[in-house]
């Protein structure tokens, strides 16, 4: 099976090793067919990157880390402001 692998935004790195990482996607109202934005929030792994609030970063599915933790960090491809 392929590991999922998202793009979102860095939300907060109040944790040591770990960024809690926010995923926006748009998606369309099955009956009304307005757009509607939904925002997922998950923690991932910072596998060693200088992370901080904003940067776009990319994530990568793995086998669990800790209760919440099922993701890791695989790149940092913008910074945050």
């Amino acid at each position: 099976m392929a590991r999922k692998q998202l793009t979102g935004t860095v939300a907060s790195t109040k944790m040591t090793k770990t960024v809690v990482v926010s995923i926006s996607r748009r998606i369309q109202h099955h009956l009304y067919k307005k757009f509607i934005t939904v925002t997922k929030r998950i923690k991932a792994d910072t596998n060693g990157f200088d992370l901080k609030e904003g940067d776009v970063v990319k994530i990568e599915q793995t086998s669990p880390i800790s209760k919440d933790k099922t993701f890791k960090v695989i790149a940092k491809t913008e910074e945050g402001k």
